[in-house]
């Protein structure tokens, strides 16, 4: 019986795949549990909230990590929903998918064999020759590491926001110091795990849109440009998988909240005059808080 890698490398791939997106599931389980952990921790810092960077309505500390560990659950069950086509293998497909020079028997048997040598379960494909020239699934799975990547690195961007100062920006929370952030400028200490989430989501991205060329490019019964996508991809997991580990172990779980602060930006803000418009009116409690110098507390 003669094997053609136009079956056997992409199977190998698929198989790759799994147990990387199983590797990137278990980091993103850790920092699902330190954001929910921190959610509960800050669950009585009362702050701002904004929207398109402009006083909104206060809302708990809490809440905002609360928010970020549903986005990371999320995120989880739909790397799993995309990586579970990799469970479909064509092997016994051979050159294109007419199965020349395979036994029967090694086409109905091998995808059950790899299943109890790897411990999870494989299947054959339906339509082989659909199998062999078509790498859509990748796109998929592609895909849904994309939108990991662009979620985590909001959050990201979110940390660096929240933590911006130390006297001249929210300063709402403290993120853990790594290192110096200037030799001329003291007390300078910048966001540098958070931006290492947020480089790791441009190279996914980037990594995305080759997968997606190369998968568009293949011609006929087979894709000649496979390679680069098993590169980009396990490239993407890699880097993706790396840069949660490093935002749970070096940043979530050594924030810390500047209470008094938040108390600061929540009393002085004019957004809490929003519970004022049932009794007043939208127009003059806005009217209201803006002329006034004292607090809206202080005006009610």
């Amino acid at each position: 019986m003669a094997q053609s890698t136009n079956d056997t490398i992409p199977t190998a791939d698929k198989m790759t795949t799994i147990l990387l997106s199983e590797k990137l599931v278990a980091s993103l389980d850790k920092l699902e549990a330190s954001l929910r952990i921190k959610a509960d921790e800050f669950s009585d810092v009362i702050k701002m909230g904004r929207t398109q960077l402009q006083d909104a309505v206060p809302m708990t500390l809490g809440d905002s990590f609360a928010g970020y560990a549903s986005m990371v659950s999320r995120l989880k069950k739909r790397l799993e929903k995309a990586t579970m086509e990799m469970h479909e293998i064509n092997l016994g497909a051979t050159a294109i998918g007419t199965g020349i020079n395979a036994s029967q028997y090694y086409e109905d048997h091998i995808a059950g064999q790899l299943s109890k040598l790897f411990g999870f379960e494989l299947k054959q494909a339906d339509d082989l020759f659909d199998a062999t020239e078509n790498l859509d699934s990748f796109v998929e799975v592609s895909g849904a590491l994309k939108a990991c990547a662009i979620s985590l690195s909001k959050m990201s961007n979110d940390l660096r926001l929240l933590s911006s100062g130390p006297r001249c920006g929210f300063a709402e929370i403290n993120l853990p110091a790594k290192q110096n952030g200037s030799s001329i400028m003291p007390c300078k200490v910048n966001p540098v795990i958070p931006e290492v989430v947020s480089q790791a989501a441009f190279l996914v991205c980037g990594h995305d849109t080759t997968i997606t060329m190369a998968a568009e490019a293949g011609q006929l019964e087979l894709n000649a440009f496979e390679p680069v996508v098993f590169y980009q991809l396990f490239e993407s997991f890699t880097a993706l998988t790396g840069a949660v580990d490093t935002l749970v172990e070096n940043c979530i779980t050594g924030i810390t909240a500047n209470k008094g602060r938040c108390k600061q930006l929540k009393e002085g803000s004019v957004g809490i005059a929003t519970v004022l418009c049932p009794y007043m009116g939208y127009q003059l409690s806005a009217k209201m808080a803006l002329k006034e110098k004292c607090s809206v507390r202080e005006l009610v």
